[in-house]
């Protein structure tokens, strides 16, 4: 989950948002990265998840679940 953290920081790095959203590789290679997140969320323990309730943990699935279904 780190790595895709850290590829979308990375992508977008002195980036602003005209360039941002200028950039259609960028923005489907952070989408990737944000779908991918969600989808290893679906995959983690729900002790896991209730042991850290300050991460917003179903908005990451909620995400995921509109990348890959609307």
């Amino acid at each position: 989950m780190i790595n895709y953290i850290d590829s979308i920081l990375k992508y977008t790095d002195n980036v602003d948002y005209t360039g941002f959203k200028n950039n259609s590789m960028m923005i489907e290679a952070c989408v990737f990265n944000l779908s991918q997140i969600g989808e290893l969320v679906n995959k983690l323990d729900k002790e896991y998840i209730m042991k850290y309730p300050e991460i917003p943990w179903f908005k990451m699935k909620g995400l995921r679940n509109r990348i890959v279904h609307d």
